[in-house]
Protein backbone atom coordinates (compact mmCIF):
# COMPACT_ATOMS: atom_id res chain seq x y z
CA UNK A 1 0.00 0.00 0.00
CA UNK A 2 1.21 3.68 -0.69
CA UNK A 3 1.82 5.92 2.54
CA UNK A 4 3.21 9.50 2.36
CA UNK A 5 5.81 10.43 4.58
CA UNK A 6 6.10 13.85 6.05
CA UNK A 7 9.91 14.58 6.31
CA UNK A 8 11.73 16.42 8.93
CA UNK A 9 13.37 19.40 8.06
CA UNK A 10 17.32 18.45 7.98
CA UNK A 11 16.01 15.72 5.66
CA UNK A 12 14.28 17.34 2.76
CA UNK A 13 18.03 18.06 1.44
CA UNK A 14 18.40 14.45 0.99
CA UNK A 15 15.79 13.86 -1.52
CA UNK A 16 15.78 17.14 -3.34
CA UNK A 17 13.45 19.32 -1.09
CA UNK A 18 10.63 16.96 -0.54
CA UNK A 19 8.55 17.85 2.42
CA UNK A 20 6.74 14.98 1.60
CA UNK A 21 7.41 11.38 -0.39
CA UNK A 22 5.29 8.63 -0.90
CA UNK A 23 6.42 4.67 -1.18
CA UNK A 24 5.05 1.57 -0.54
CA UNK A 25 5.12 0.09 2.88
CA UNK A 26 2.85 -2.13 5.41
CA UNK A 27 4.81 -1.63 8.08
CA UNK A 28 7.74 0.51 9.41
CA UNK A 29 10.59 -1.54 8.54
CA UNK A 30 9.04 -1.78 4.52
CA UNK A 31 8.76 2.06 5.52
CA UNK A 32 12.62 2.36 5.78
CA UNK A 33 13.34 -0.48 3.50
CA UNK A 34 11.65 1.77 0.45
CA UNK A 35 12.98 5.05 1.76
CA UNK A 36 16.38 3.58 1.35
CA UNK A 37 15.61 2.15 -2.13
CA UNK A 38 13.74 5.61 -3.49
CA UNK A 39 16.04 7.57 -1.91
CA UNK A 40 19.25 6.38 -1.46
CA UNK A 41 21.18 9.69 -0.04
CA UNK A 42 18.70 9.17 2.80
CA UNK A 43 20.67 5.61 3.85
CA UNK A 44 23.41 7.05 6.01
CA UNK A 45 20.88 8.81 8.30
CA UNK A 46 18.43 5.99 8.51
CA UNK A 47 21.11 3.75 9.18
CA UNK A 48 22.56 6.03 12.04
CA UNK A 49 18.94 5.77 13.72
CA UNK A 50 15.45 7.44 13.32
CA UNK A 51 12.29 8.11 14.69
CA UNK A 52 8.98 7.42 13.04
CA UNK A 53 6.18 8.82 14.28
CA UNK A 54 2.34 7.35 13.54
CA UNK A 55 -0.57 9.61 14.01
CA UNK A 56 1.38 11.70 16.64
CA UNK A 57 2.84 8.51 18.36
CA UNK A 58 6.77 7.96 18.28
CA UNK A 59 7.34 4.37 17.15
CA UNK A 60 11.13 4.33 17.94
CA UNK A 61 12.62 0.68 17.05
CA UNK A 62 9.75 -1.61 16.27
CA UNK A 63 10.15 -2.42 12.57
CA UNK A 64 6.52 -4.44 12.61
CA UNK A 65 4.73 -1.45 13.00
CA UNK A 66 1.91 -1.94 10.67
CA UNK A 67 1.17 1.57 8.79
CA UNK A 68 -2.05 2.52 7.04
CA UNK A 69 -2.43 4.70 4.16
CA UNK A 70 -4.70 6.97 6.18
CA UNK A 71 -1.97 7.59 8.94
CA UNK A 72 0.03 10.24 9.47
CA UNK A 73 3.77 9.44 9.23
CA UNK A 74 6.48 11.52 9.79
CA UNK A 75 10.18 10.72 9.81
CA UNK A 76 12.94 12.24 12.06
CA UNK A 77 16.53 12.48 12.65
CA UNK A 78 17.25 11.13 16.04
CA UNK A 79 18.48 13.51 18.34
CA UNK A 80 21.54 13.26 20.34
CA UNK A 81 23.07 15.06 23.10
CA UNK A 82 22.60 14.37 26.97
Amino acid sequence: MKVKVHLWSGLRTLTGGLEKVTVDAANTGDLLAALVRDFPQLAPVIEAGVSVAVDGRIIASSLTEPLGADQEIYLMQRLKGG
